[in-house]
């Protein structure tokens, strides 16, 4: 039963629901109202009041002002264990699994009751079965690739029955396969009455999945829509104003431009005995050239950003930076030869969660003298310079004092991806660089890797975001069980053949 076909008493409604923090109003006055049946959207920009809604939803926070009424009756969730015992699920943007438990040991710590753990291990197989999110029950966290992270979240929740299940950002850390599949269960979950409230910066998926979308800008509601009859487009404008999304790049490359980055036969085997060992990867980028590298979730990506960015070492002579070895380097060294690096784990990778934005700031960036004089640091500097991400980027809250833990994921990924531009690398290697930010912020993003680009940069961009591979890259490869694909010009290539590409199935290494 879909939204608009839903009569009754309404599952949630929120009603003038108010949270200042200070200096920031970050929701002022929300009103909210999801039935039975019903799959809804809740959009804005990073920074809208989006996860501060569903937080005090949760039990998470607790509001200045305003009501909250669950299924009729007015309530006041002062944690998630109440929410939970209401029947309300969540499943977070970053993940609160511990890596070194089992799939089932990690769910039997979010059940209030004691469980057999071959019990519960059925119970989970049998979820997984029945919606479609295949699981093994028995696999370490440590050896899931993202998608299937999200998978043991969505069945730790279900296993709870929730009435409601809120999902933050659900497709960020999934290729365009395992996003669909999501939506199946989503609609599954749906047709059994249930309410999914889906909070999502990708607004054709909003437009294929949701039955009605509730739109946030600086904390209010501003308008409301079916997003099956409205255009992404005009949601977009409603979110952030007008966006200036920058088309794909014209290749303007020269062949004398000079040879900046090169992996010659990188082969190595995974230190996880689950994981992925890399065959014989080769490929070579240009100054002011962009290459894209695109794969399903669990191909190598990991253990290809880890040898690229010096977390592991390799054979010296395997990776080059203009014409040096640095394969042996440690990071900090290859950073100082000219390389940044994004991983893809934003917090606890890329920012320390419990540091001030000043301090992680200076993380990547600490060889820099403007930043860093005879080993001493530059406050004022640091200050200046982490001002500068917040205001380029338009980082919420603006303030340099903000924890990084404090944060939405979007906000956190603008500050990472700033702090990584503004350095002016020679090379720039960067996992899903517009990972859970808004239009407004991704197009920013896009526009300034295409201007290091354009000053020389050469940049590796590993994504599973095909359309913004299309967008910003010259040419694409594909990742496949460990092999890389050779690279393509993107404009002799379609998303078929990519999607060809990433299963194996086509110009496989």
């Amino acid at each position: 039963m879909t939204g608009s076909e839903t009569h009754g008493t309404a599952r949630l409604r929120v009603r003038g629901i108010k949270k200042h923090f200070p200096g920031v109003r970050a929701v002022d006055g929300v009103d909210l109202t999801l039935m039975p049946g019903e799959i809804h959207a809740l959009i804005g920009e990073n920074g809208a009041g989006k996860s501060t809604l569903m937080k005090i939803i949760y039990g998470l926070l607790q509001a200045d002002d305003g009501s909250i009424w669950w299924e009729g009756a007015a309530v006041a969730f002062t944690d998630p264990a109440a929410a939970r015992a209401a029947g309300i699920g969540m499943v977070f943007q970053h993940f609160a699994l511990f890596e070194t438990l089992t799939v089932t040991e990690n769910i039997a710590l979010a059940l209030p009751e004691g469980r057999a753990t071959a019990a519960l291990a059925a119970d989970i197989l049998d979820l997984s079965k029945r919606y479609g999110l295949a699981l093994d029950p028995h696999r370490a966290i440590h050896a899931l690739s993202s998608g299937e992270r999200q998978r043991v979240e969505i069945i730790r929740c279900l296993l709870q029955d929730p009435r409601l299940l809120i999902l933050d950002e659900p497709t960020s850390v999934l290729t365009p396969q395992e996003a669909e599949t999501l939506f199946v269960t989503l609609r599954r979950l749906a047709a059994e009455g249930r309410t999914i409230l889906y909070i999502s910066h990708k607004l054709p998926e909003i437009q294929a999945l949701c039955d009605r979308a509730t739109i946030l800008r600086a904390g209010k509601v501003v308008d409301s829509c079916d997003p099956r009859v409205t255009s992404p487009a005009l949601m977009a404008e409603k979110m952030v104003g007008k966006v200036d999304r920058p088309s794909r790049r014209a290749t303007s490359l020269k062949a004398e431009a000079p040879l900046r980055f090169s992996v010659q036969n990188l082969s190595r085997k995974a230190g996880d005995p689950l994981g992925i060992d890399l065959r014989d990867i080769s490929f070579s980028l240009r100054a002011g050239e962009i290459l894209g590298i695109a794969g399903l979730a669990g191909s190598g990506q990991s253990e290809l950003l880890a040898a690229l960015g010096g977390e592991v070492a390799v054979a010296a002579n395997t990776i080059r930076l203009d014409d040096q070895p640095i394969g042996a380097l440690p990071v900090a060294a290859r950073r100082a030869a000219g390389l940044s690096y994004v991983p893809e784990e934003r917090l606890g990778r890329s920012a320390v969660p419990d540091l001030d934005l000043t301090a992680n700031a200076l993380l990547s960036g600490w060889q820099r003298p403007a930043l860093v004089s005879g080993g001493w640091l530059k406050r004022g500097a640091m200050q200046a310079f982490a001002e500068k991400i917040i205001a380029d980027y338009r980082v919420m809250p603006p303030k340099t004092g903000s924890l990084a833990r404090r944060l939405s994921g979007g906000n956190l990924q603008k500050f990472i991806m700033g702090r990584e531009i503004l350095a002016n690398p020679k090379v720039l290697i960067v996992a899903a660089p517009t990972w859970g930010v808004d239009a407004g912020a991704a197009a920013a993003i896009h526009r300034a890797l295409l201007g290091l680009a354009e000053a020389g940069t050469a940049l590796l961009v590993i994504s599973q975001d095909l359309d913004e591979l299309f967008i910003l890259c010259d040419r694409m490869a594909a990742l496949f069980h460990g092999g890389l694909s050779l690279a393509s010009p993107t404009a002799e290539l379609s998303r078929e053949r990519v999607g060809l590409m990433m299963g194996g199935v086509a110009d496989a290494a």
